[in-house]
């Protein structure tokens, strides 16, 4: 149940919030708040195909945002993620953390939590109101302008790069904020589930890795409970942009195949290996379907 008055809001974002939630309910489904978001995306004249600056910088200060970070905050399996993450990254014991992309506060104040002597940084290019206000009581967070290198031991970011029209960059950006021996837990969403996910950065679900380890990381495998990957970084390199763009260039050439492959091949390959490792399952399956008939 979302409630408003339960957050830092001004009366034009009080008013706005309101009258989204007139539309679907103070309990909202996550697809009706992405309808939400589709409807800010189209008031802002965003096109995803094209994405314009000035529009995306329009669309990303709309008080939709404000109201997904009260959904998250009411959301289970959203906080669960959370959850998920902040046990991952208290278990390295980490000085200095960095919440890149996490404006509303909720991860950095679960993270200020867990860790009180570790110094909680968050770099957000449109940080909310409500987000400076909560995380005002926390003596270990800070807003930072800008990403600076080898500052951090460990650097989160949740569903932020399928938003960016070249990632490339800004991922190299990310990982040289973190200390060589440092960590990296990241979470795409490279799917077309709304609008502002731009179809650009789709072709990343398959070559994403690839590119983090041009970039000096070890893929240590997903943050258990949550849909982060955690990454190591091994070394500081200087990013090779032509190897980094040839990865990228042949990523977006096999993109169709890739996704044919996997909505054609992989369900018939997992079905062959399901009956291979375990002979009864179909038959089982089988049979409870006739034994279900009359």
């Amino acid at each position: 149940m979302i409630n408003p008055n339960q957050y830092s809001l001004t009366p034009a974002e009080r008013r706005s919030i309101e009258q989204q939630l007139a539309q679907v309910g103070p309990d909202p489904s996550l697809e009706q708040l992405w309808s939400l978001m589709d409807q800010a995306w189209e008031r802002c004249g965003c096109d995803n195909r094209a994405p314009d600056p000035d529009q995306l910088a329009l669309f990303y200060q709309d008080p939709v945002w404000l109201l997904n970070g009260m959904f998250i905050e009411q959301h289970d399996v959203s906080m669960g993620h959370r959850h998920a993450i902040t046990a991952a990254v208290a278990a390295l014991a980490p000085q200095r953390v960095m919440d890149f992309g996490g404006g509303f506060g909720t991860l950095a104040r679960l993270l200020a939590t867990a860790l009180p002597q570790a110094g909680v940084a968050i770099c957000e290019p449109y940080p909310p109101r409500h987000g400076i206000e909560s995380c005002r009581p926390f003596a270990n967070i800070r807003f930072v302008p800008e990403l600076k290198s080898q500052s951090v031991d460990v650097l989160v970011s949740t569903d932020v790069l399928e938003h960016v029209p070249d990632p490339l960059p800004l991922l190299a950006a990310m990982v040289d904020t973190v200390r060589p021996g440092g960590h990296l837990l990241i979470a795409n969403c490279f799917f077309p589930v709304i609008a502002c996910h731009l179809p650009c950065t789709f072709h990343l679900r398959y070559s994403f890795d690839a590119c983090c380890q041009a970039l000096g990381l070890e893929v240590l495998g997903p943050c258990v409970g949550s849909h982060a990957t955690v990454y190591r970084r091994t070394k500081a390199l200087e990013p090779d942009w032509p190897r980094l763009r040839a990865i990228e260039r042949r990523s977006q050439h096999l993109f169709p195949w890739r996704e044919w492959r996997s909505r054609h091949i992989t369900p018939w390959r997992q079905r062959l290996l399901r009956a291979v490792t375990d002979p009864l399952h179909y038959p089982r399956k089988l049979l409870s379907v006739v034994g279900t008939n009359p």
